[in-house]
């Protein structure tokens, strides 16, 4: 079966002349020039790009999801490509209700008129990996089900493999191919692939989004109904609104589009810095509107997660390009170590400058925010830099929020709307409010140790006489000899000592003033 599916591939490849990706390479020419002339039959007169597309398309949902992540990659594939892949709409037709009437009575040892009071038979929705229908809960309340395709996991664990082999053979047989790291790209996108086949893992998301974002001032999450959910069936409230393409819906409701663009990008800001996790595939399709004006997010399969370091480095790249200070840029990818250290700031200050300085002359409505930071992105790339896969999804959400916003709002301006928010994350990291918020952390750790300070101290400097006092040579060699875990436990308690009797002293020069 396996083998078959090999040659379907293969033949789908030829017929659409895809070979010509690895077969124009200079040692492959000869090979180039034969299949031009034995496979007459195949399309070679749409561009490379839209060939490509409709392939994956002729493949099926699991290459059209490929597609899609694919087109993402702007920084390791051509333009013209991404541009063309962009264009792939994950609509795929729906599998029947008896499918998804047995995935669901698997699931739940139970016939589904015990689990739902009203199940609608037709989807509302379809995907490549699941699809979603509409039903009652037998309390009446209404939901929304999402369903796992049939043997799903089986499918795409075997496209994969096949993925994999040829992703090998074209990094194999095309230097060029090889430092675009195809089987990379294909590793990455199983990662995301193999998130989306547990349903569980997905109402994890969702619950943790709508946590987040509890108040709903701004953005509405549906809640998930834990007991109706397993790993091929997520059960979650059912929401109400317009879907934010359809533009002139909303405007005939009351809904205030430029407020509605600007909240669009605080919410994603918010998400990105103040809460490292982040809502990773916004495209129309899963984004609805209140008739109120809150968003309502849809689809939690795909979520990015940044640390505190690389939300620094983030905001402080984003400060920097603002007020065109573009050594801090340039300092700041070498201080994260997004390019090798040894990388001259010089160099890549210049760089930075080249790309930046003009869009400064146009108006700020017409330059693009999030092409501008992809630009910054491959030409970091020049520099060595191997991108995060966390900044991967951060790019493919900016590109999804820009393209959002500017067809709400033409006259939005992006840097406008996230500058003051920056600005504040930042001055919460680094000012007083930083500190503040750190003691308040540490005052239990504070409070476990501080009764231990005098005796660490104590054991610290009297080991540290010792050594003193013995031959000063055996004393390095017996240092060299220690364990890294015994030098690590020491340095660590000595730090831990000094930093909580500074503190301590800190509070009892604060508590003296006060009092006098």
């Amino acid at each position: 079966m396996r083998i078959f599916r090999l040659f379907y591939i293969i033949f789908i490849a030829l017929r659409f002349s895809l070979d010509e990706l690895i077969l124009h390479h200079p040692k492959l020419k000869s090979l180039q020039f034969v299949a031009d002339h034995l496979l007459f039959w195949r399309n070679q007169q749409a561009p490379r790009g839209a060939r490509l597309r409709l392939a994956l398309e002729t493949l099926g949902p699991i290459f059209v999801k490929f597609g899609q992540m694919l087109s993402t990659r702007r920084d390791l594939i051509p333009l013209d490509i991404a541009d063309e892949l962009a264009k792939l709409q994950d609509q795929v037709p729906p599998f029947s209700f008896l499918e998804v009437e047995k995935v669901i009575t698997d699931a739940f040892n139970q016939p589904l008129s015990q689990l739902f009071s009203q199940f609608d038979e037709t989807p509302v929705a379809s995907a490549s990996v699941a699809q979603v229908h509409f039903a009652h809960l037998p309390n009446g309340q209404p939901v929304a089900v999402k369903v796992l395709r049939p043997d799903i996991d089986k499918t795409i664990a075997q496209d994969l493999r096949l993925m994999d082999t040829l992703a090998w053979l074209i990094q194999t047989l095309s230097a060029e191919a090889r430092q675009l790291k195809p089987r990379e790209i294909v590793a990455e996108f199983a990662r995301h692939t193999h998130s989306e086949l547990d349903l569980t893992l997905e109402a994890a998301n969702c619950s943790l989004l709508g946590r987040n974002f509890a108040d709903k001032s701004m953005l509405i999450v549906p809640e998930v109904h834990w007991d109706w959910c397993r790993k091929e069936v997520m059960v979650m409230q059912r929401m109400h609104g317009t879907p934010i393409s359809q533009r002139d819906a909303l405007v005939a409701k009351g809904v205030d589009i430029a407020k509605l663009a600007r909240d669009g990008v605080e919410i994603f800001f918010t998400q990105v810095f103040r809460d490292g996790f982040f809502h990773a595939d916004m495209h129309p399709g899963n984004i609805q509107v209140a008739d109120n004006g809150q968003y309502i997010a849809l689809d939690f399969g795909i979520m990015g997660t940044l640390n505190d370091t690389d939300k620094y480095y983030l905001a402080r790249n984003f400060l920097a390009f603002f007020n065109r200070d573009y050594r801090d840029v340039a300092q700041a990818h070498i201080d994260s170590g997004w390019v090798p250290a040894d990388t001259k700031r010089e160099e890549l200050e210049t760089a930075v400058r080249a790309i930046c300085e003009p869009i400064f002359n146009k108006p700020l409505k017409d330059i693009s925010f999030a092409r501008t930071l992809l630009s910054l992105f491959q030409m970091a790339r020049r520099f060595g830099v191997i991108i995060q896969p966390q900044l991967i999804m951060l790019q493919k959400t900016l590109l999804n929020i820009e393209g959002l916003g500017r067809e709400l709002d033409p006259n939005l301006d992006l840097w406008k709307s996230a500058q003051p928010f920056l600005t504040r994350w930042m001055s919460e990291q680094i000012g007083w409010r930083s500190v503040i918020k750190t003691l308040k952390s540490e005052i239990p750790f504070i409070a476990k140790n501080l009764p231990e300070m005098p005796r660490l101290v104590h054991e610290f400097l009297t080991q540290k006489t010792q050594n003193e006092v013995n031959n000063p040579i055996r004393a390095a060699i017996d240092t060299l000899i220690k364990t890294q875990q015994q030098q690590i436990y020491w340095q660590k308690r000595l730090v831990i000592a000094i930093v909580i009797l500074a503190l301590v002293e800190v509070l009892l020069g604060a508590g003296t003033l006060f009092i006098s």
